[in-house]
């Protein structure tokens, strides 16, 4: 029974109005535990006459009985030695026991016992508090309490942790945000009762957990939350209503039944509050008034805006309490049920300059952060193979002796996987096996006419020749980004009837090779023409040598050419500079495709103006406003042939408009209305929209916005439908210019675009984005919170745990992953997967949360994974055949590995952006929405050579955007474009 227990944990978050809990499988799955049937459960108790405390949404029912047997919030009360419900006073130990007593029972109820649990708790909370939560534990039948501090290991028990510190494990755990160690995250936690702000500093790992976050400064105001904003709603209700009798009975209620209507207004308020965070008009039913009354979202934000006010005063003063400006975070998070009125993100947006994060649930995160306390320990192994002992790999042999003029080392081809039986349990997985020195390499091609003779590999070599037409081996060079590239025999070549197939002999320097034919040896020839034979075969001989020794010299000329030339660069030089509207615009956004740059900044009464410029003359082409406004904007996508334009929203459920403008002449051709949390993926000629709200992937043609295809979400055992979308990368993006993050710009560079959907199921699918047909799909493959990365014909999947394994699945077919790196112990995190050359992966890897023990793990398959230190990285970028690695801490800085781990640009300061897959534009400093001034700089990845651009002056950083010549940029009141590169 113990072994079935193995593995679940439950994670608690007890709210002053709401109470949260979070139920993890032993495969790692999440869900929220469901309380009569809900996912969030009032932190409510009732005093039934008889002694019975009822808790949850069953007190809440029972409270339209008799109101005065009931406590709504009694975590507020927690200083109080007693709280009076009916005639009867209970001690807050007790009423929060209840709370917890639903909980446990729900938990029993869905897995069949208690599960080691973790309950959260405010960082304000003194002993005196935490000992009344642990005496609440205690009387609900719950393990003994257990603190998890950074001074020592937790005691077995109930886990207890502070909730900013649940909060910041969710977002650098579960969203994948990174705070580097030294780094500090503000948590705003706005719920129903209190607001609570707390700044926290990632200390690194300690030795008895896997997260180090400690509070550095916490602050609140206990009579602020999601309550005072109701009950300034209900007095705007009473406003709304006019008649002061009716609402005096409902105000000061004098019996029971009026106590109930009472009670039904706060619901009605609640519920429409809620409403209006995700629409801009609710009603309200009054009870004893006929007509429901209107909320809009002004209302909410004419009252909200005081209260909301002293909420932003009291965050920067917790910030500036921590020794810090709100601009030296590493992020703002938002949590708690109030948190999702999408004022709250706006101001504290407007009033910090920092862009919160702020999820469609904010009630989740606390409870499902507090989980990182019980850390899953999953291993995924390799299943007993049935069959004889897998062969090793083989050792290394001497070369085999080679003909000077042909390069001796072939590039080996993958291993081929050897497959394991399948496991019912869950996914198998191949192992490989190297093949042994001396396998067969590529032929080289002779010239036609001639014997294509066959050239040793060097040791561990392995490349197949693939048989062409006629029976005849068809000759293979090396290609550029592959192992092999088979050239089929022409008419005039081997293996063609009617064509003359001679030997070289050995004195040739290469083995003899007959090529073509049946296999029957050549047919006696009459002595007299022996003589003539042999003349003549002495000059074919000859020709197939000096054949052969031309290829053999154009072969070591590709292998040595420069595989990613450097661009010619040269100093700065200001390209165009066009005008920007009357006034300093609140925000500017570029997007540069080609030999066009879109430029786009808000106009006064709030559209969106697009400006096209060639980026070889810097003329401007056409400006043209959209059809469509916004409180502030996302930005701009440029696409083949056209445009896009993206609102913002300040909430992930809030609506935002999607517009699509012709790019040669800038017309709006469409717009359509998405979601906050909503994501697009374009293509050449289609947009896929990950439609939240619907659970759906939706296909739309870019010319008109109309819906082509729709594809559901997978959905799980409980009907959850969260899903992960990944573009399938293809290396002609890979070679072309990047985002700050890596990802390309021009992800369309080859056809037939395709996309990775991972669902709440685990399992992944493989979508043509033009026709939405599901190509390929597997089961069991991936969590939602996974590293996944696909790309030209493989997807990667390393799992967010410790101990994880990474895995390689072939995109072209059904069989079993294959294993490319096992982390060697449990304390091994990773971190940033990246696709970084030929059927090879790359990933940063974190020991015990130690960032500066930060390693680079390269696996390719069929060969030994190669790994190399890169102290405090937190990004990869691939470049070519090297590798890009990103320092945030204590400043921005780059290093260029080349494909081993050598550095061949090291702690470069700055911050690196690809420009194709062979150079980079350093910016000196990270990118800045303040207008300044920033130094480029040039870097050739092949040597690691800088060339100093010079200075772009006054400029917003952050909006810029570039090609191979051309960076465009929004300056501080117009745009301005510079060649850095020529042809």
């Amino acid at each position: 029974m113990a072994g079935q227990h193995e593995g679940f944990a439950l994670g608690v978050d007890l709210g002053t109005s709401n109470t949260v809990a979070v139920l993890r499988w032993p495969d790692g799955r999440t869900r929220p535990l469901l309380m009569d049937g809900q996912p969030v459960s009032p932190s409510a108790v009732y005093a039934h006459p008889d002694g019975t405390l009822h808790a949850g949404w069953d007190a809440r029912r029972l409270a339209q009985a008799d109101p005065a047997r009931f406590e709504a919030n009694p975590k507020r009360r927690v200083d109080e030695p007693g709280v009076l419900l009916g005639d009867r006073s209970y001690p807050p130990a007790e009423l929060l026991a209840a709370v917890l007593a639903a909980v446990a029972r729900a938990a029993v109820g869905t897995v069949g016992f208690l599960p080691p649990a973790v309950v959260t708790c405010p960082a304000a909370w003194d002993a005196t508090r935490r000992q009344v939560l642990g005496d609440a534990l205690m009387r609900a039948g719950w393990p003994q309490a257990a603190e998890h501090t950074l001074a020592g290991p937790t005691p077995p028990g109930t886990r207890l942790l502070r909730e900013p510190v649940a909060a910041a494990r969710y977002y650098t755990q579960v969203l994948h945000r990174p705070v580097p160690v030294g780094g500090a995250i503000a948590v705003f936690d706005f719920g129903g009762g209190t607001l609570d702000v707390a700044v926290l500093r990632n200390e690194g790992a300690d030795p008895w957990g896997d997260s180090g976050f400690s509070v550095v400064a916490d602050g609140g105001l206990p009579d602020l939350g999601g309550l005072d904003l109701d009950a300034a709603l209900v007095q705007r209700v009473g406003e709304l209503v006019g008649d002061a009798a009716q609402w005096a009975r409902l105000i000061h209620p004098a019996d029971p039944a009026q106590r109930r209507d009472q009670v039904r207004l706060w619901d009605e308020v609640r519920g429409a509050k809620e409403t209006l965070s995700r629409s801009t008009v609710a009603p309200v039913a009054v009870p004893g008034v006929a007509e429901a009354v209107r909320l809009t979202r002004a209302d909410v934000e004419r009252v909200a805006t005081p209260l909301l006010r002293r909420a932003v005063d009291r965050a920067r003063e917790v910030i500036a309490a921590a020794g810090l400006s709100p601009d030296q975070l590493a992020g703002l998070f938002l949590v708690g049920g109030s948190s999702r009125i999408p004022l709250v993100a706006r101001m504290l947006h407007a009033e910090l300059g920092v862009a919160p994060t702020v999820l469609d649930q904010p009630e989740m995160p606390v409870a499902e952060g507090a989980l990182t306390d019980l850390p899953l320990r999953r291993q995924l192994s390799v299943p007993a193979y049935a069959g004889p002992p897998l062969a090793p790999p083989a050792a290394s042999a001497p070369p085999a002796p080679v003909s000077p003029a042909v390069p001796a080392q072939a590039p080996a081809a993958p291993a081929v996987p050897v497959q394991a039986p399948a496991s019912p349990a869950g996914p198998t997985f191949a192992a490989t096996s190297t093949a042994a020195a001396g396998s067969t390499a590529p032929t080289v091609p002779a010239a036609a006419g001639s014997t294509a003779p066959t050239v040793p590999a060097g040791a561990n070599s392995t490349a197949p020749t693939v048989p062409a037409g006629g029976g005849s081996s068809a000759p293979t060079v090396p290609s550029q980004h592959g192992p092999v590239s088979t050239l089929p025999a022409g008419p005039s070549g081997p293996g063609w009837p009617g064509t003359p197939t001679p030997t070289v002999p050995e004195s040739a320097g290469v083995p003899a090779t007959l090529v073509g034919g049946s296999g029957a040896t050549l047919p006696p020839t009459p002595t007299s023409a022996l003589g003539t034979r042999w003349r003549r075969a002495r000059w074919v001989v000859l020709g197939a040598v000096l054949a052969l020794a031309g290829v053999a010299t154009a072969g070591t000329l590709y292998f040595l050419r420069d595989r990613y030339p450097d661009l010619e660069f040269r100093q700065l030089s200001e390209l165009s500079r066009p005008h920007a509207g009357a006034e300093r615009p609140s925000g500017m956004w570029t997007a540069v495709l080609e030999d066009r740059a879109y430029l786009g900044y808000p106009l006064p009464d709030d559209r969106l103006e697009v400006i096209a410029v060639d980026t070889g003359t810097g003329e401007e082409l056409w400006r043209e406003p959209t059809d469509i406004t916004a409180d502030d904007w996302a930005g701009l996508v440029a696409v083949p042939g056209a445009v896009a334009v993206i609102a913002d929203a300040p909430g992930d459920s809030n609506p935002r408009q999607l517009a699509v403008l012709d790019g040669l002449l800038g017309a709006q051709r469409w717009n359509r209305a998405i979601r906050g949390d909503d994501s697009v993926y374009f293509a050449d000629g289609v947009a896929v929209l990950v439609d939240r709200a619907g659970d759906r992937l939706v296909g739309l043609r870019l010319s008109d916005g109309h819906e082509t295809w729709t594809e559901p979400n997978p959905r799980d055992q409980y009907d959850g439908a969260r899903t992960v979308v990944r573009p399938v990368g293809t290396d002609e993006a890979a070679g072309g210019p990047a985002f700050l993050d890596g990802t390309p710009r021009n992800p369309w560079a080859s056809k037939g675009r395709r996309l990775v959907q991972i669902g709440a199921d685990r399992s992944a699918r493989l979508l043509d984005m033009a026709t939405g047909s599901v190509l390929r799909q597997w089961g069991n493959v991936a969590d939602l919170d996974d590293l996944v990365v696909a790309h030209e014909d493989r997807l990667y999947v390393a799992a967010n745990d410790g101990g994880y394994q990474l895995l390689a699945y072939d995109l072209n077919s059904d069989a079993t992953p294959v294993v490319l790196y096992r982390a060697g112990n449990d304390q091994r995190r990773p971190k940033e997967l990246v696709a970084c050359g030929e059927r090879r992966a790359c990933l940063l890897e974190v020991p015990n949360s130690e960032a500066e023990r930060t390693e680079v793990v390269a696996a390719t398959e069929g060969e030994s994974p190669v790994r190399w230190s890169a102290p405090g990285a937190t990004g990869l970028v691939p470049l070519g055949a090297q590798l890009l690695a990103q320092r945030e801490s204590p400043e921005s800085t780059v290093t260029l590995f080349d494909a081993e781990g050598k550095p061949v640009l090291r702690d470069r300061r700055g911050v690196a952006v690809r420009l194709d897959e062979g150079n980079l534009l350093v910016f000196a400093k990270a990118p800045s929405t303040v207008a300044d001034n920033r130094v480029l700089a040039g870097v050739w990845a092949e040597s690691g050579g800088v060339d100093e651009l010079g200075e772009l002056q006054d400029v917003r950083s952050a909006s810029c955007s570039w090609n191979i010549r051309v960076i465009a940029c929004g300056a501080d009141k117009d745009f301005v474009l510079y060649s850095f590169a020529d042809e």
